[in-house]
């Protein structure tokens, strides 16, 4: 007989709107996520506000959280990580590793919600300073001071003067194979920028792009509020080096706008780091047998009209573990998981 339970493997915003949808709709959601609790990387790298609302990251995941604790269509297994599967829809056996312990989870679908990773801008090259200026930050790192409401350098506790964000760190780059745009980080730079400038009225913000990619409603929402309502500097140009020199970080490059070099100190830089598909991505995809496409995403099958189904039937993909997304991307794309793997089961259990 076939098993209708339907194992979730991602504890972040995808994983649980598609296990919030599995119970709801009568089915039994097994979410099983490695970390200690749910959030995913909205929770792991203490975001501050979500874009393009603003609404606090942490009240956002306290709700989504909140709709599968105690819900007695979930059963959640924390700190466990996937080791093997094998089987079929309405069949899988799926090998996890839960506190040193090897358990077996029998389930009819499985989504994988295993989310993505920041791009580490000191693995390839350093032109940046990542790991060589204490002043030199990443998205992830100016949003855990932004919650915090803390926003300082880190070289001396002194609030900034001057502010830099360099767009398309990690994205956009042939050298290094990242040839793709990770679609949130001119919206997340953005955003970040209009927090700054509330929390340090004084402080001059620029942003340093290739192009702006707002796309949809971001435009009005985050594009030009930062433009005109906060003063944000938005130069077209291309940052090369980043170099110390007495108290400040000089950051040189190209203003593509006006054909000429640049050099200008600043007193913070923010790296707006893309996203690569995360370890746990990649191993869940071997595990199962699921394609991946050049860059090490889960690749889905079915183009712009199935963004969800992978090559191995009953076994779907949803979130930033097929590709860069923002949240309203993931959010529905569990939505459309939910559906595709319920109707694989009710097929199997009940034939035509």
């Amino acid at each position: 007989m076939a098993n209708e339970n339907i194992l979730v493997i991602g504890g972040g915003p995808t994983g649980l709107e598609a296990a919030k949808g599995i119970a709801d709709l009568g089915y039994k959601a097994i979410l099983v996520e490695k970390r200690e609790r749910l959030g995913g990387t909205p929770d792991a790298s203490g975001y501050a506000a979500l874009t393009p609302d603003m609404r606090d990251a942490g009240e956002a995941m306290d709700e989504m959280r909140a709709a599968v604790e105690n819900n007695p269509n979930v059963e959640i297994m924390l700190n466990t990580e996937v080791t093997g599967a094998e089987g079929e829809t309405g069949n899988f056996k799926v090998k996890a590793k839960s506190a040193g312990n090897e358990v077996e989870i029998e389930a009819g679908a499985v989504i994988i919600a295993t989310g993505f990773t920041h791009f580490d801008p000191g693995r390839e090259t350093q032109k940046y300073g990542y790991y060589e200026h204490d002043d030199v930050l990443t998205l992830v790192d100016a949003e855990k001071m932004l919650k915090e409401g803390n926003f300082v350098r880190p070289s001396n506790g002194e609030k900034p003067k001057r502010v830099a964000f360099i767009q398309c760190v990690g994205s956009r780059d042939r050298q290094i194979g990242n040839e793709y745009c990770s679609k949130v980080c001119c919206g997340i730079s953005s955003k970040q920028a209009i927090e700054v400038r509330e929390m340090v009225p004084d402080c001059k913000v620029f942003i340093f792009y290739i192009d702006m990619r707002m796309y949809g409603y971001w435009e009005n929402e985050i594009y030009w509020p930062a433009q005109e309502k906060h003063k944000v500097n938005y130069i077209k140009g291309m940052a090369t080096e980043i170099i110390k020199k007495g108290d400040h970080l000089i950051v040189k490059g190209e203003d593509t706008t006006m054909r000429r070099p640049m050099e200008v100190p600043m007193d913070m830089v923010i790296l707006a780091v893309g996203m690569e598909p995360s370890a746990g991505t990649r191993q869940v995809a071997d595990i199962f047998g699921v394609k991946k496409n050049q860059y090490n995403f889960i690749e889905t099958i079915g183009g712009a009209l199935n963004t969800v189904s992978t090559n191995v039937e009953g076994v779907f993909a949803a979130g930033a573990c097929t590709g860069p997304s923002d949240l309203e991307d993931c959010i529905s794309a569990a939505g459309s998981a939910v559906m595709k793997s319920i109707a694989a089961v009710r097929r199997v259990a009940v034939p035509a």
